[in-house]
């Protein structure tokens, strides 16, 4: 089920919700998180119920690998703790990656294995490396004796299930046990409410728009201008953020409104001057498990400066991995990794360069290699990345600026007189205008976690404005980017 549906926004979350504190009031505790285990299970299961299987399984067999390894007097607890890994990995493997690998035994070895096309479960990247970071908790004593009702409730959570952010035990499971949290609030109510209008707006509006846009410059790939491939390259880079940011805005506002405070996933990326900034700032919680789960396992910073930088690298080019089966992307993360490495070879250096030269240089750098992200395979990659650096045209086709021409945007135009003379006198009115008001968001405007929410006129009357716009242009629902990885 998508957060950007119908029957999400005005059936299954009213029903979750109000029944979740219903049960809460009367004191049924442990039946209110059922009741949200099972509508998680419904929100997971909506279009794919053969998708439900490989959660319940997968709850059930960490769940039991965890007890194990929680007991100090078990034996062979590295071995346990392994075995469940490689097994977490070994599925993962299975449904994201079994095609790709067999596609390129085949172009190796010039052999045509034929397997059927494995379809991918949402968020299974998701809630596997929730579930690792538990087992690794688990191994080293450092959860608490959960029953498996919450355990079950911290894996399928539905506002994370699917693309994240990728939630601690100890960050989650405190908060559904917490008896002041299972009291509605109507603070939290209005907070969680305007979080969900903000995300929704991103995602249905800004991201949308630009995506459709993307999508036609790579429908049109073989001739577009060297301009347009660098206008495709910047829309994708707008569309990847707002995409996201505005899923894990909704999945905070929707936690927020059942009292549960979901961690932060961006602190404003896009005005990061350095990769090693940028890191900081974008997806935070893949990057602190990461860090955390693998380059401390690896011996972080502790064993010279050469492992150091082979760790870092190893760590990028996994993030890659993970991101999908197709070698662009594990190009993306191996180039990240190099960038990462350099940032900090030359940081006295570059820390005494002009702002603003840094700036361009790191937001030029992660332009291009989201062009390396998006592209369907390297060839077509390095097709686009030529063109775009031969300059031979700047010319933008009316294909491409159509993608902007909103309905409602007409409308707007239609009704006040100097948009209409603006759109009328400048090739692109709207394209340019998405273009640069998405760019002060990005640069200039506060995150909202960064500002204290206040129920006032102004904030109520965003949230209804937002609310309905986006949910007035649903009829051409679209999935969350971070679904395919």
């Amino acid at each position: 089920m998508l957060f950007n549906s119908y029957i999400f926004l005005l059936f299954f979350f009213p029903v979750c919700i109000i029944g979740y504190y219903l049960l809460n009031k009367k004191g049924w505790y442990k039946l209110a998180l059922v009741e949200l285990m099972l509508m998680s299970f419904w929100f997971y299961a909506y279009n794919h119920v053969q998708y439900l299987l490989i959660l319940l399984l997968s709850i059930l067999m960490n769940w039991i690998l965890s007890r194990l390894l929680s007991r100090k007097e078990i034996q062979h607890k590295k071995l346990i703790l392994w075995c469940g890994i490689l097994l977490n990995i070994g599925i993962i493997f299975y449904f994201k990656y079994f095609n790709f690998f067999i596609d390129n035994i085949n172009f190796v070895l010039g052999k045509t294995y034929e397997v059927e096309k494995i379809l991918l479960p949402l968020g299974i990247s998701f809630y596997t490396f929730q579930q690792v970071s538990y087992l690794i908790d688990s191994s080293r004593g450092e959860t608490r004796e959960y029953s498996f009702l919450e355990y079950a409730v911290f894996v399928s959570f539905f506002p994370q299930l699917v693309a994240g952010p990728i939630v601690l035990h100890n960050e989650i499971i405190p908060q559904f046990c917490d008896k002041s949290k299972r009291i509605y609030n109507h603070e939290n109510m209005a907070n969680g409410i305007y979080i969900l209008a903000v995300g929704l707006f991103k995602k249905v509006i800004i991201a949308d728009t630009f995506g459709s846009a993307v999508a036609w410059g790579y429908e049109h790939f073989e001739t577009i201008s060297s301009g347009e491939i660098v206008l495709i390259m910047l829309f994708y880079t707008f569309q990847i953020y707002f995409d996201f940011s505005g899923y894990s805005d909704m999945a905070i506002g929707i936690a927020k409104m059942f009292n549960i405070t979901l961690p932060i996933n961006f602190n404003s990326p896009y005005k990061s001057c350095s990769i090693i900034e940028f890191w900081n700032r974008w997806h935070m919680t893949l990057t602190r498990f990461l860090r955390k789960y693998i380059y401390f396992s690896l011996g972080g910073s502790k064993k010279g400066k050469i492992r150091t930088y082979i760790n870092i690298f190893i760590v990028f080019l996994i993030s890659g991995i993970w991101h999908g089966a197709n070698w662009t992307f594990i190009v993306w993360g191996g180039v990240h990794g190099v960038a990462n490495i350099l940032d900090r070879i030359f940081k006295n250096y570059w820390n005494k360069m002009n702002r603003l030269f840094k700036w361009v240089c790191t937001f030029g750098f992660i332009n291009i290699t989201w062009l390396i992200f998006r592209s369907e395979s390297l060839i077509q990659a390095v097709i686009l990345i030529k063109r775009m650096f031969c300059f031979e045209s700047f010319t933008i086709s009316t294909g491409l600026i159509e993608c902007f021409n909103l309905p409602e945007l007409a409308l707007l135009s239609s009704l006040i007189r100097p948009i209409g003379f603006l759109e009328q006198e400048i090739n692109g009115f709207f394209m340019w205008l998405f273009l640069g008001v998405s760019l002060v968001i990005v640069l200039k405007l506060k995150n909202l976690y960064e500002v204290k929410f206040k129920p006032t006129i102004v904030n109520a009357m965003v949230t209804v404005v937002f609310l309905l716009w986006s949910i007035v242009s649903l009829n051409g629902i679209t999935t969350f980017l971070y679904f395919n990885f």
